[in-house]
């Protein structure tokens, strides 16, 4: 099944023809897009979890503390640091994607930018969904999954596949016409 665009009006079809949205980065002509994303994928994945930690240890330390002030009172308040470390990390994943850069704060530090198959920057959603699909499959299938992107041309994981984007090396990107958002 294909989505056929609502020039002819025919939305999702079976058929491919021209009318067919095609994927925007191909690895055989632009093959310096994809040269280098997964060694800096890596690398933006610890300065992202760097980036996520510091603001869950101040606060562990904040109760920690906390704690100590109101003779053990304050330490109930531990039960609510892995619900807000889940919601930070939505929150910074889906700020930081479906922002103007379409990258986190690690992805920019390494010069990536994730965009969807046909092209289009990221957005919220699409960043939350990002991370929770990432540990999904990181945990459920195993971290050997990650291995799968030596094995495509576009670098692409799993969790790249389910949602549709592509992340690519955004030094050569300015040699790409900018697609329009798609909201």
């Amino acid at each position: 099944m294909a989505y056929m665009g609502s020039n002819n009006g025919s939305g999702w079809s079976g058929n491919t023809g021209p009318d067919a949205r095609q994927h925007a980065f191909d690895p055989i002509t632009q093959a310096d897009l994809f040269r280098g994303v997964a060694m800096r994928r890596a690398i933006a994945f610890l300065i992202d979890l760097f980036v996520l930690a510091v603001p869950v240890a101040l606060v562990v330390i904040f109760i920690a503390v906390f704690g100590l002030v109101t003779l053990g009172l304050g330490w109930l308040l531990f039960w609510l640091v892995w619900p807000a470390s889940v919601i930070w990390a939505l929150v910074y994943y889906g700020a930081t994607i479906g922002g103007p850069h379409s990258a986190t704060i690690g992805m920019r530090m390494v010069d990536l930018e994730l965009r969807t198959w046909y092209g289009a920057p990221g957005y919220f959603v699409l960043g939350a969904m990002h991370v929770v699909c990432f540990w999904i499959s990181v945990t459920v299938v195993s971290p050997f999954v990650l291995l799968l992107g030596l094995f495509n041309s576009r670098r692409r994981l799993l969790h790249d596949f389910v949602l549709g984007t592509v992340v690519i090396n955004n030094s050569v990107r300015s040699q790409l016409a900018e697609p329009v958002r798609p909201y």
